[in-house]
């Protein structure tokens, strides 16, 4: 919930990287400034999406968006179960699990969060928490095309800690082969980006992991100059 109008002035900074061969640049601003961020964007190798959105294509859910409204108005992506989703609102991966099929529905790209709590890295189960929440969030429509994963550590997410690299390792890993087993060729193509405190100074280290195939930014992505640092770092 960062970003009013002014902001589009960031997100217009990023078009001079467009011409950046093998790099998918995607911004995904609250609501209200979606449609603006499509229009400041057009011409340019930047996508749009979302931060959330309903199960339901319509009907009594006050307050509520869904996939086709955001289709509709030009977004691509929408992310989904993120670890505040989990932890204020209470979300499912079931939840996430049908909120993923719509999105597939409409025609956007999911980008489906998963992570472990500190309590649950201490305790050895991070492996296990990740891979429960993976297949529980995971719909029968997700594709290589349509749906990308994002390990996010709940206990970095802006705190400024890091899992080591070996760890981000071991949990990609662990990702890549349950997508193996949940959609057999074609989940060795699916996209899996790390995200928690990522930032200008670790962002090369991280895209070196083997099975990081990209990040996804929270509190660095709000200046353009800072997060344009973290896109040239991926090559």
């Amino acid at each position: 919930m960062n970003g009013l109008a002014s902001s589009l002035a960031e997100i217009e900074a990023l078009k001079g990287l467009t011409g950046e061969a093998a790099r998918d640049i995607v911004v995904c601003p609250p609501f209200t400034l979606v449609e603006k961020a499509v229009e400041c964007t057009k011409g340019a190798a930047i996508a749009v999406g979302a931060q959330d959105c309903h199960a339901q294509t319509s009907g009594a859910y006050t307050g509520d968006v869904s996939a086709e409204m955001l289709a509709e108005i030009g977004a691509r992506f929408v992310i989904l179960g993120h670890s505040e989703r989990h932890s204020a609102y209470k979300e499912m991966d079931a939840a996430v699990a049908g909120k993923a099929a719509a999105v597939h529905k409409a025609g956007l790209t999911s980008i489906i969060c998963i992570g472990e709590t500190r309590a649950e890295r201490d305790e050895g189960r991070a492996i296990d928490v990740v891979r429960a929440q993976l297949e529980g969030s995971i719909p029968d429509t997700a594709t290589s095309s349509n749906t990308a994963i994002a390990y996010e550590p709940v206990w970095a997410i802006g705190t400024g800690l890091v899992p080591s690299l070996e760890q981000i390792e071991e949990v990609h890993l662990s990702i890549r082969q349950t997508l193996g087993e949940r959609l057999g060729e074609d989940g060795y193509s699916v996209r899996i980006l790390y995200g928690g405190s990522v930032k200008v100074s670790n962002a090369a280290a991280i895209f070196g992991v083997s099975n990081v195939d990209g990040a996804l930014v929270g509190g660095a992505s709000l200046k353009a100059s800072e997060f344009a640092e973290i896109i040239l770092a991926a090559v």
